[in-house]
């Protein structure tokens, strides 16, 4: 994947022009070694959160090899789909750590929503940073903005539904078979 980022940064494709992928460079790496960081420092005498790594790193992937493959550009509904399912998978991610923690349904879903939804703002104020404010595409960005947060907030209600129903199930089996 950094590999791909820095040929996007650095090759003057088209497909990457005004794609701020020189930030997605400087801040895709970080982000999805925040959780072997943190795993490594406060718990690695636990079993590794393998689940919540792979749905945090893979929305980072897909809207990266969704640039390389031109598929924001030539796939009218690209965009709209990476929005809602990378923030179910991202939003998956953070439901897999919560329920590690076994908090309740209403806990468990309270915390996925909220962070699905904390990084879906993150996002467009980061893109607006990047890109959107000196592009074209600026005259268009306000409704497209509020679309992709509303599909963002989609996703993370879907993945804070799942993580909750599994938070559930998994405290009744523990009642089960106690």
């Amino acid at each position: 994947m950094v590999c791909l980022l820095a040929f996007g940064a650095f090759s003057g494709l088209q497909q990457f022009e005004g794609k701020g992928f020189l930030w997605r460079l400087v801040t895709y790496p970080p982000a999805i070694l925040v959780l072997p960081s943190a795993w490594a420092v406060w718990r690695r005498h636990s079993a590794y959160p393998f689940l919540a790594d792979i749905l945090i790193t893979l929305p980072f992937l897909i809207d990266t090899a969704g640039n390389a493959l031109d598929l924001y550009d030539t796939i009218a509904w690209w965009d709209d789909a990476n929005h809602l399912v990378n923030w179910g998978l991202l939003a998956g991610g953070a439901g897999a750590l919560v329920q590690r923690t076994r908090q309740g349904f209403w806990v468990t879903m309270a915390l996925v929503i909220g962070f699905g939804a904390t990084t879906a703002i993150l996002w467009e104020i980061a893109e607006y940073l990047a890109f959107i404010r000196v592009s074209p595409e600026l005259d268009t960005a306000y409704v497209d903005t509020l679309g992709d947060l509303a599909l963002g907030l989609t996703g993370s209600v879907l993945a804070g539904l799942a993580s909750g129903l599994a938070s559930r199930r998994r405290a009744h089996e523990n009642v089960s078979g106690s």
